[in-house]
């Protein structure tokens, strides 16, 4: 089943110290914003590389595949990693201890969704990262551009996680194709409009809320968090149609 949200990145919310920062100066905008993409690029570049390992090298398939308790280890991993960096500002905003924080937990939850994903076809996880990646760059092109504000939609898609959340644990002891579906459907629907809401959240300027420039490390994990929700939920959804 798809990872839901850690109650995490995306689901702790805003952070009281960097609600309503503003962006004047529009060059500590653009180094932000590139700072982030350039992280989350290298998130995203490990995660593709395990993904493919995981998938490709049959050796590494069937060792991870019957040695479970690798996958529950980077789990508890991901868990303490992701905890430290959102509830300690200090640990998150202070390098070098940031970066490896955020380096354990990218290893962490990419060995986590490699194992995940080594269970499917390779062709269905190709489909997945091929949509994921389009649907991804349409909304983050969309939140660039658009006047509409989800930076108000914090507490909202907070209620809609924890009602994932409580979804998903109904869907493991129903085992039924077409709940399966809607589960997936809407966790990949919900993280979407968290990836907008992360994106503006990052960009500032005329929206509501936004993050300091100094929670680069921050912003990254909740645009990363969200991708990987979505290609989950994404794969999950091809998976059952499959099935």
């Amino acid at each position: 089943m798809p990872e839901g949200n850690y109650g995490g990145a995306s689901g702790y919310g805003e952070d009281p110290e960097v609600k309503g920062f503003d962006f004047n100066d529009q060059s500590i905008r653009r180094g932000f914003i590139k700072k982030v993409y350039s992280i989350l690029s290298v998130q995203l570049g490990i995660t593709l590389t395990f993904i493919c390992w995981f998938l490709y090298h049959e050796p590494t398939k069937y060792y991870v595949q019957h040695h479970i308790a690798l996958f529950y280890a980077s789990l508890v991993v991901v868990f303490v990693t992701l905890i430290a960096l959102a509830c300690c500002g200090e640990l998150r905003r202070k390098a070098p201890a940031n970066f490896i924080f955020l380096f354990i937990f990218t290893l962490a939850e990419s060995f986590c969704l490699a194992c995940s994903a080594s269970t499917y076809k390779a062709d269905a996880v190709a489909m997945a990262v091929g949509i994921t990646a389009a649907v991804c760059l349409g909304l983050t092109l969309f939140a660039f551009q658009t006047k509409w504000d989800f930076t108000m939609m914090g507490g909202i898609l907070f209620v809609a996680v924890l009602i994932l959340f409580l979804f998903g644990i109904v869907a493991i002891f129903v085992h039924n194709k077409i709940v399966q579906l809607v589960y997936a459907s809407l966790g990949a629907l919900i993280f979407s409009v968290y990836l907008v809401y992360d994106t503006q959240l990052m960009m500032g300027g005329k929206h509501t809320y936004s993050i300091s420039p100094e929670e680069y490390i921050f912003a990254a994990i909740n645009l990363y968090v969200d991708v990987i929700n979505i290609f989950m939920y994404i794969l999950a959804i091809i998976g059952r149609v499959r099935d």
